[in-house]
């Protein structure tokens, strides 16, 4: 037996729903300090060296998301099997 159940509702309710802690101070804290360091980047590799310092799980956490996207990019045009 399959079974589907369909919930309409917003992410605010999602998040409620499920029992999630609201993060939005934190989150707004954590991108008005990446914008303000961002005014300060001149060129590429002061922008890479910042966002290793500041990005989660630090070069593991970029590396990781490097992986991620160029992953997508090699399957992207390749049917789903």
């Amino acid at each position: 037996m399959k079974v589907n159940v369909e919930i309409d509702c917003t992410p605010e309710e999602a998040r409620r729903f499920l029992g999630l802690p609201d993060v939005t101070k934190a989150n707004d804290v954590y991108v008005d300090a990446i914008s303000k360091a961002m005014k300060g980047v001149g060129n590429i590799d002061q922008l890479q060296e910042m966002a290793k310092q500041v990005a989660p799980m630090g070069e593991f956490g970029m590396k990781l998301f490097q992986q991620f996207i160029e992953g997508g990019m090699g399957s992207k045009g390749k049917k789903p099997e």
